[in-house]
């Protein structure tokens, strides 16, 4: 955010999400008219460690400030909630339609699904203009939760390290780049203006499962380096969710929403970016 020189683009207003009081000022203030929340705890094995301040975070912090939007008597236009496609929870039909119950189990996933559920909610009882995303795996420049395969991979790679699997390899997930998922907000925050369309929730991905080994085999073919991943696990780590990937047909169809970086594409552009930032 302040190496790309965001922070000089932007009002930064620095606060506690699930501070009620403080989020009644920020929205009247700026006079706010399109709210995104992405804030969260967003690390799976961070919540399956200490949920409380994971359910604190994304459960109490999305209550807070639906309801500072509510009744904080300025003129909120549209609202886009970060859901994710954790919400879903382990379902033996895949891809994931937006119809599907939420079946989460572990405290990440608990969480998501609560703000999903009390979003949505907002927009039935309240008439409020909310609306939810389930997006895929989000990769692309810029993250710095070393903790997530693409980031980790890369900085391994970059150190001339072999990459560390924790899996045996073979989950599967749906990955979307970042500027793909940025045009899935705006179009969904653009189709809030049809009043129909509120308080429903869209799926975002490619419908195409890749495996963390094959990722990892990307990023170790564009880095140009010799070396092997490390795999230090058995079948898929305890917490997480073994194969996921959304159809995205609404938001195609409706919305008029299609990604354009591959994998293929945007992996080496994640690549250069954190080659350059960690080399510097």
């Amino acid at each position: 955010f302040v190496t790309e020189g965001l922070d000089r683009r932007c009002v930064v207003v620095l606060a506690d999400l699930t501070d009620y009081e403080s989020l009644l000022r920020i929205l009247n203030e700026h006079d706010v008219s399109t709210v995104f929340h992405l804030a969260a705890q967003a690390i799976v094995t961070t919540a399956n460690r200490g949920p409380l301040a994971t359910w604190d975070s994304n459960v109490r912090g999305t209550y807070t400030l639906l309801e500072a939007c509510r009744t904080g008597g300025g003129r909120i236009d549209r609202i886009v909630v970060a859901s994710s496609d954790k919400a879903y929870g382990d379902h033996d039909e895949l891809p994931y339609r937006e119809d599907f119950a939420l079946r989460a189990s572990n405290p990440y996933d608990v969480s998501k699904a609560c703000a999903d559920m009390i979003a949505r909610s907002y927009a039935v009882t309240y008439e409020l203009p909310v609306a939810v995303t389930r997006l895929a795996n989000v990769y692309g420049p810029g993250d710095l939760n070393w903790s997530r395969l693409i980031p980790d991979t890369t900085r391994a790679l970059v150190r001339g390290e072999r990459p560390v699997i924790r899996s045996d390899g073979t989950p599967e997930r749906d990955y979307l780049y970042v500027e793909d998922a940025v045009d899935a907000y705006l179009a969904v925050a653009a189709s809030l203006g049809r009043p129909e369309l509120r308080g429903r929730a869209w799926n975002a991905g490619w419908a195409a499962p890749v495996s963390v080994r094959e990722v990892v085999g990307k990023l170790i073919e564009i880095s140009g380096r010799d070396v092997e991943p490390e795999i230090k696990g058995e079948g898929t780590p305890r917490g997480e969710i073994d194969r996921q990937f959304l159809d995205s047909t609404p938001i195609r169809e409706m919305l008029g929403w299609e990604p354009r970086f591959e994998l293929d594409r945007g992996l080496p552009i994640t690549w250069e970016w954190y080659e350059r930032r960690l080399k510097a």
